[in-house]
């Protein structure tokens, strides 16, 4: 039986799910990616809140004229500068079940150049 894409991503998603939480100290970075946006959040899932949240539509990103893996790598610098703003220099990252190729990929070296560690 052949799975969709999405239902492929769902459970690669819960899978990893089981492994990685978020703490205050150390919270997942959560990806999502959609077929023109990436969203990044921080998620402290002890406490169940969201620390920060990044994405390519906030009007302050200037990401025009830039390509989709471009715009990935200033929202992974972006997450990163809001979450040493915050005093969080380590993070648990959580790719959503997509490869780590990419977008996702380019987002995860954005924050590490930010200043992040995985």
């Amino acid at each position: 039986m052949a799975f969709s894409k999405e239902v492929r991503r769902k459970k690669i998603r819960n899978r990893v799910r089981k492994n990685i939480k978020g703490t205050e100290n150390k919270p997942r970075l959560s990806v999502y990616r959609s077929n023109k946006c990436i969203y990044a959040q921080l998620i402290d899932d002890v406490q169940g809140v969201t620390i920060a949240a990044v994405s390519s539509r906030d009007k302050d990103m200037n990401i025009d004229g830039l390509n989709k893996t471009d715009a990935s790598v200033k929202v992974g610098e972006a997450i990163a500068k809001k979450a040493l703003g915050k005093g969080i220099e380590a993070v648990s990252f959580d790719r959503g079940g997509y490869l780590y190729h990419g977008r996702v990929k380019s987002l995860a070296e954005g924050a590490r150049s930010g200043g992040l560690k995985f």
